[in-house]
């Protein structure tokens, strides 16, 4: 039994670490699984005929460590982490839980621009090749990318969007030489993982927080560069949840604009915070005939519903193209009264 104590698995370990929590912490674990993840632990508990008490103690120890770890490394970072652990833990059993931690929960790259101030980040980016832009961009917050690409010469801010929406994963060697050579502009030391960043709904993330001049004026050259690819992030610039970011002028505007009909099913799938929403912007005759309507309905295919939201968004944006309806972003769009 000692030895296989020694060669277990990470599956086997996550498997002593639930049965020894409790069904109920196990069951919220459980929740934030794939289902995949969760059939092959269930298989893996099921064969774990009995836990003894030092197999237990040492898995909840080396949970223990990590979670530790893991802490350190968000209130000061990857150095300061180690430095407590090796206090506490000594050097060698302080890197063998930064190694596991680092492989296992990914400590991100570029740690340290997320902390830097947005107006540093452009300082120190915007002499960096469109590449490089991209990719740190990808693993910038949301709200500091809008930022930084808001900034950027226009010619530049379609450039660096297009290769943010077409990066998929990049090499641990390529980001490891990248934070090398901006590390020397800004001091803070990070680490690397194989965390893939970019894509589509990334650049859509930044794009939301920028205003309005901006992005339309991405989106125009995207159509130029690339317009399957302008197209595929305009379908995702709004979503139709996105609605609560509508004024109640707005939002009854677009009651009157759209097809009641498409209103109906678009509401079947909505939040309850956007029906109330909407029911809040409507006559209450009008608010008690859509209820009817809609439990007249019945049951409907998810499909008919996505549509629905579809051609409203599409609404949603012409209006605000036209300037009768105003979604509230990020920078720019301040209103006064």
């Amino acid at each position: 039994m000692p030895g296989q104590r020694e060669t277990m698995t990470g599956r086997q370990k996550a498997a002593v670490l639930l049965i020894s929590l409790g069904p109920e912490v196990a069951a919220k674990v459980y929740q934030q699984l794939t289902q995949e993840e969760v059939e092959q632990l269930t298989l893996e508990i099921a064969n774990l005929r009995r836990v003894e008490l030092e197999q237990r103690e040492k898995v909840l120890q080396e949970f223990r460590e990590i979670v530790q770890a893991k802490e350190y490394i968000a209130m000061g970072g990857i150095d300061y982490a180690r430095k407590i652990l090796e206090q506490a833990l000594g050097p060698e059993r302080a890197s063998t839980v930064l190694m596991r931690l680092t492989s296992s929960l990914q400590v991100r790259p570029f740690d340290f621009a997320r902390k830097a101030d947005p107006e540093q980040l452009l300082g120190f980016l915007q002499d960096e090749h469109p590449q490089t832009m991209a990719l740190v961009l990808s693993y910038l917050e949301p709200d500091q990318a809008s930022h930084v690409i808001s900034q950027l010469p226009h010619e530049l801010q379609a450039d660096v969007a297009r290769r943010i929406a077409l990066m998929n994963g990049t090499s641990p060697d390529v980001i490891a030489e990248v934070e090398q050579i901006l590390e020397s502009k800004l001091s803070t030391m990070a680490t690397v993982d194989h965390t893939q960043a970019g894509g589509v709904d990334a650049l859509v993330k930044i794009l939301n927080g920028v205003d309005r001049g901006t992005e339309k004026s991405i989106i125009e050259r995207l159509e130029q560069q690339d317009p399957e690819l302008a197209e595929e992030i305009k379908k995702r610039m709004f979503l139709f949840e996105d609605i609560v970011m509508l004024d109640n002028r707005s939002i009854q505007r677009v009651i009157r604009e759209v097809d009641p009909k498409d209103l109906q099913l678009a509401l079947k799938a909505a939040s309850q915070e956007v029906q109330d929403l909407i029911f809040r912007n409507m006559s209450k005759r009008m608010a008690e005939t859509f209820k009817e309507d809609m439990e007249y309905m019945g049951p409907v295919r998810l499909r008919d519903v996505e549509d629905a939201q579809q051609r409203i968004v599409a609404v949603i944006r012409r209006l605000e193209e036209v300037g009768e309806i105003i979604i509230a972003r990020g920078g720019g769009d301040d209103i006064i009264v």
